[in-house]
């Protein structure tokens, strides 16, 4: 804080939350949010998770996967004036109805907002076979969010591999990948994660490094020690898909939304 701020701070001039408020509060506090969105913060921790990650606004940043883009609210205002946002999303020539809609309504809510979102760019993310996110060695930042299931569940070991390829060739040396995800508690059987929605901490760092990267730091922002990971429907049984219904929906809600691992990897700077 300046001389002037603390000056103004004291004659209330200005609020202590504008002072200490920047670009990434500004994206999370933003009336382009829903309150259904904000009230999900408590889980999410945007601003830790992203401050942990070193996020900053003059980054190009891809973001893996947006699905409807609860981060993009927050990473594309903040990339809109100095950095650049890039949505690795899914195939329009996907044949999965969901994938091809997905990115339609992403089409329409954030790359047509130029005026609050800027220039947002589209790659294709489709592992095994597309995983050019970005040019090679562009990239200050990759980050994905509760996505690293989708792809062992989908492609497996030749899923997970392909993926973390393509995040270390899109990077520059010295760059960074954020990664959090559901976490499977440590000494469970790993055939879990072929359906839970859980991965195990070890395994996703084991398929990180085994593409070139370094753990640089992890992370409990996101841990919810109430979860147990051992749900009947899997992850998706806390909120907020509630996939039971009315069922026991007390109990789930109590527990809230996943235990999460946070992992900052690095790509090596070459001696």
């Amino acid at each position: 804080m300046n001389n002037l701020s603390k000056v103004l701070l004291v004659l209330g001039v200005v609020s202590s939350s504008l002072v200490y408020s920047g670009p990434i509060d500004k994206a999370i506090e933003g009336d382009h949010r829903s309150e259904e969105n904000k009230q999900r913060d408590e889980y999410r921790n945007p601003k830790e998770t992203l401050e942990f990650f070193g996020f900053k606004p003059d980054m190009t940043v891809v973001e893996i996967w947006p699905g409807g883009g609860w981060y993009t609210e927050i990473l594309a205002p903040v990339l809109k004036e100095k950095g650049q946002y890039i949505a690795g999303n899914f195939d329009p020539e996907s044949d999965v109805k969901y994938y091809t809609d997905s990115l339609a309504k992403f089409k329409k809510n954030f790359v047509s907002e130029k005026s609050r979102y800027g220039n947002v760019k589209l790659s294709v993310f489709a592992p095994p076979g597309k995983v050019e996110i970005a040019e090679p060695g562009t990239a200050d930042m990759v980050l994905t969010f509760r996505n690293v299931h989708n792809w062992y569940m989908r492609g497996g070991e030749e899923g997970l591999t392909a993926a973390f390829e393509g995040f270390y060739k899109a990077l520059k040396p010295g760059g960074v990948l954020g990664v959090v995800e559901h976490r499977l508690p440590k000494g469970s059987d790993p055939e879990k994660q072929a359906s839970s929605g859980y991965m195990l901490e070890s395994w996703v760092i084991k398929w990180a490094e085994k593409a070139g990267f370094e753990l640089a730091a992890s992370s409990d922002i996101n841990a919810n020690p109430k979860d147990t990971a051992d749900h009947p429907k899997g992850v998706w049984t806390l909120p907020p898909r509630l996939r039971l219904g009315e069922k026991d929906k007390e109990k789930y809600l109590s527990i809230g939304e996943s235990d999460r691992m946070t992992l900052k990897f690095v790509k090596p700077i070459a001696k």
